[in-house]
């Protein structure tokens, strides 16, 4: 029987989801997406912000404990793995983005894998069990979304992965738990008292929070309800449930489980190619253009002095429209710094973002002659912005470009060699070469193997030599 209210009709299809509802372009999709966050959580680990949270975190005990990425050192309660780990991955701002906005994997991977290593050693939790659960997270995120018009938009308010995120978590985190109708329920119920972090904190070492804190706070809904903890039974169909965060709420109720259409399948994600808010890798690539441009006559070298004015034709988005960055994280979310740092060197990278690369005169003399326009046709959205550089020189020239799709977008996905070539430069800097094989290895075979556990060993730097009874595919 189908349930009566959205809420019932959500928790009947978290529980009734199988392993055979996967399709194999939403297990290929997937397992990128966790080979990417794996990698950008790996990196992550070595930033200010994360030490910071690790510190913090290490004054929680308890009898169970999961792998905190990168260390074989220390271990932490399941909670507290799942929101350093989380915190890890949004460090950098380098993980995936979805369609509608947010961020969707930050938030539910790093609950997952800290949950399927508190389970009992005689209840192994397969690669299938993972990737199910992952899935069914990522797709409670997407149909949310979906309810709102505006969330189609870069928000503006609040960042969404602290709404949908900490659903998507909790509803993975209960389908890892195998809670039964009710206990879904009440775990979308819970981590809706959870739910919202406002936009005021992005670009500050502030905003990796509202991952990490979606995945613990998902895990631990998932927890309460698991004990019998009570919630409101029609959580996502009231106004003043999780329709107080959108002004245009209208929930719908989700396609039966024959066949059940995964939106995975219909709308891949971005994968980015240099740690910043993705609105910025349309003006690198655009501004990369205007480079090779300008330098064919000059040796490779930008002709700075030349230059009287850049004009950046991008979406209003206020939060990326950044004149003066003076951090990393400003950095990150804001149009001005990465055209002018994309124009200099002719790409981005991991590097783009230190201290030294953020005040270098040079930047600072371009970014003094770099201004903003809005064009109306340019909407705030993902799916449709393009980004126009036009750099006019002192004997009125005009050198321009226009980026209408970056390369990492889903409309141009990474190639499996760059995606790999980018786990391996991430995961390197933190792990030792077999350890990183081993990760790629297994997340490529992850519906095959038989104990996930596997990749937990993995992420905290054991080799494969310590692995072979484990490996199983």
């Amino acid at each position: 029987m189908w349930a009566k209210t959205i809420t019932g009709n959500f928790a009947s299809v978290i529980h009734g989801l199988n392993a055979n509802h996967l399709t194999d372009q939403v297990i290929e999709r997937s397992k990128r997406m966790i080979l990417d966050t794996l990698g950008v959580g790996l990196l992550g680990t070595s930033t200010e912000v994360c030490h910071k949270v690790t510190r913090y975190s290490k004054i929680y005990s308890s009898d169970l404990s999961s792998t905190i990425w990168g260390h074989l050192d220390f271990r932490l309660p399941p909670l507290y793995a799942a929101f350093v780990n989380g915190v890890a991955v949004h460090s950098m701002d380098f993980d995936d983005t979805w369609h509608p906005a947010t961020h969707p994997s930050g938030a539910v991977l790093p609950a997952v894998i800290a949950l399927s290593e508190a389970f009992p050693r005689k209840k192994k939790i397969s690669g299938l069990d993972l990737l199910l659960a992952f899935n069914v997270g990522i797709e409670v995120q997407g149909r949310l979304l979906r309810f709102s018009s505006e969330a189609r938009n870069i928000p503006k308010r609040f960042h969404p992965p602290t709404v949908v995120g900490t659903m998507g978590s909790a509803a993975a985190c209960a389908k890892l738990l195998a809670l039964d109708q009710l206990g879904c329920k009440n775990t979308l119920a819970i981590a809706a008292s959870y739910a919202g972090a406002p936009l005021a904190n992005a670009a500050t070492q502030t905003k990796p929070l509202h991952v990490g804190n979606a995945a613990k706070h998902g895990l631990e809904a998932a927890c309460l309800a698991s004990q019998g903890l009570q919630g409101n039974k029609q959580i996502l169909d009231m106004e003043s449930g999780i329709g107080a965060f959108y002004t245009d709420y209208n929930p719908q109720t989700l396609p039966t489980l024959q066949s059940y259409p995964w939106l995975l399948d219909q709308q891949d994600v971005a994968i980015k190619r240099f740690p910043a808010h993705l609105g910025t890798h349309w003006v690198a690539d655009a501004a990369s253009s205007v480079r090779r441009k300008l330098v064919e006559s000059s040796g490779n070298l930008l002709p700075l002095d030349k230059i009287e004015k850049v004009i950046l034709k991008v979406p209003e988005v206020k939060y990326v429209n950044r004149p003066s960055p003076a951090s990393e994280h400003e950095a990150r979310h804001s149009f001005q710094f990465v055209a002018c740092s994309a124009l200099l060197d002719g790409s981005m990278s991991v590097q783009s973002f230190t201290s030294e690369n953020i005040h270098r005169p040079a930047l600072q003399e371009l970014l003094c002659k770099t201004e903003l326009e809005h064009p109306p046709d340019n909407t705030p959205s993902f799916e449709s912005l393009y980004c126009e550089v036009c750099v006019t020189l002192r004997d009125g020239n005009i050198i321009s470009d226009r980026c209408d799709t970056f390369y990492g977008h889903w409309r141009k996905p990474l190639k499996k060699q760059d995606l790999e070539k980018k786990f391996q430069s991430n995961a390197l800097s933190v792990l030792p070469a077999e350890a990183t094989e081993g990760i790629i290895e297994t997340v490529y075979n992850l519906e095959k193997v038989e104990d996930c556990s596997v990749l937990s060993t993995f992420l905290s730097g054991q080799s494969t030599r310590e692995l072979s009874k484990k490996l199983h595919f």
